[in-house]
């Protein structure tokens, strides 16, 4: 024990000083809880905040207002580094301030965009989880109901047209390829385009998009983005081939290369501000870039599967009228196809450079007869990959659902009547995550 005295007592007292001093910051900093990271759950009217701790911590929350803030102080307790990283936004969240104000204290700011009312509590180890400091924040305000993201009829009669967005290449200032005797790749696709628009509008359950309907020029990735905002469900690309080689002739149909489709998520990945970074409905602003590579190539390569199924029903029936240049799809990395969920094909309905098919093309029977091919190739298709909320969707106990935009596995549950556990066994899921272009098998209704 230090005490102070005259004489060698004085001399003591100095030495328990000069300890005292080396000792502090290890006193100062002991039983310190340490900050090992944290969760933000956005629930809309709700965003829960999980502080995972090295040990307990006590805490204190009160809330501001002009503007609207919480602030959390928490005793003992550092920040380790954990909080400068956190890009804390939702739908309550704005932002998410904190400052070390001394070992002893950490002080946590959160600015929200409207008045709240927040719940703390601590949490002990459990189920391989360390301690936990929970705060919750819930809207004063009382949002108006969200509506499903899933708009699915409550009937057959409301069940909706499969929604087929034809792009007739080239045009306005873009010719596209030019026959020796002066035919335009533009005039002749545009043509096709608008017949097989007619023939689709007959369909029963099918509906006709055009891309461009006149001589006009449209950007190539204008053309995917207005598929996108029309919803389509297809989007299918007519072109007519050109080659140096005026010998070379017959139809092929390409989708999307793997190398395209890496170039495409690398481009999506680097472009946050664009309206197509949306994945199957979810934002990437706020992901990770792990996160996002992981989003993009999950729904581009479940769209790529798609488009090939629906190029080979379109090249089959082309080589029911004529000849292939290639009797298997071909995979390029052209622009109008990097729809990162829309199955996408193009057509080379023919070769513009070879005289004999140049002539046929400039004929209306042979332009109806590929708008028919091409008909009946999504006609094929959709027989098989018709989401089940399509008039064409097959009909009988059990069926199938091609996942969408903006769809989840408790959304098609409710819509089917089925169990979500049930729709997870029925497709072998091992957990609730669903990509675009997945298909399920819809067990049959219980009625629960």
């Amino acid at each position: 024990m230090c005490s102070v005295g005259s004489g060698a007592g004085v001399r003591r007292s100095g030495i328990c000083a000069l300890l005292l001093l080396f000792l502090f910051p290890a006193l100062s900093t002991a039983g310190v809880s340490k900050i090992k990271d944290v969760r933000i759950a956005d629930r809309g009217d709700s965003t829960r905040i999980v502080f995972d701790l090295t040990s307990p911590a006590k805490h204190k929350v009160f809330v501001l207002s002009n503007p609207h803030r919480v602030v959390l102080d928490i005793d003992r307790c550092s920040a380790n580094g954990k909080l400068s990283s956190i890009k804390a936004k939702s739908t309550l969240l704005k932002s998410l301030r904190y400052a070390q104000k001394s070992p002893q204290q950490l002080r946590v700011v959160l600015d929200l965009h409207a008045a709240v009312a927040p719940k703390s509590w601590l949490l002990a180890p459990a189920n391989g989880k360390g301690h936990r400091l929970v705060l919750d924040l819930s809207s004063k305000v009382k949002q108006p109901s969200a509506k499903p993201v899933l708009a699915m009829p409550a009937t057959s009669r409301g069940k909706r047209d499969a929604i087929i967005a034809i792009d007739a290449g080239h045009g306005g200032k873009d010719p596209g390829a030019v026959g020796r005797r002066g035919t335009h790749e533009k005039a002749i696709v545009l043509s096709i385009a608008k017949r097989l628009k007619k023939l689709i509008d007959k369909e029963r359950g099918m509906r006709a998009v055009m891309i461009r309907n006149r001589d006009t020029y449209v950007p190539l990735r204008t053309r995917i983005s207005k598929a996108s905002r029309l919803n389509a469900d297809l989007f299918i690309s007519i072109h007519a081939d050109a080659s140096v080689n005026r010998s070379a002739k017959g139809s092929s149909v390409y989708v999307l290369s793997q190398r395209g489709a890496t170039s495409e998520a690398a481009r999506i990945l680097a472009q946050r501000e664009n309206a197509v970074d949306k994945i199957g409905g979810v934002s990437l602003d706020d992901k990770d870039k792990v996160l996002k590579s992981v989003l993009v190539d999950l729904s581009q390569t479940a769209t790529i599967d798609a488009s090939i199924d629906l190029a080979e029903d379109i090249l089959y029936e082309l080589g029911a009228i004529g000849n292939l240049l290639h009797k298997r799809v071909e995979q390029a990395g052209f622009a109008v196809l990097k729809s990162p969920d829309i199955p996408s094909v193009l057509v080379e309905t023919a070769f513009i450079s070879n005289p004999q098919e140049e002539q046929r093309l400039r004929t209306h029977a042979h332009q109806q007869k590929l708008a028919v091919a091409i008909l009946k190739g999504i006609r094929r298709y959709l027989k098989d990959h018709a989401q089940s909320d399509m008039l064409l969707a097959s009909s009988g106990s059990a069926g199938r659902h091609v996942i969408r935009r903006g769809e989840t596995l408790s959304a098609i549950a409710n819509y089917y009547q089925v169990g979500v556990g049930e729709l997870r066994r029925a497709n072998a899921l091992k957990s609730d995550k669903i990509r675009v272009g997945q298909v399920l098998k819809i067990p049959a209704s219980t009625g629960t």
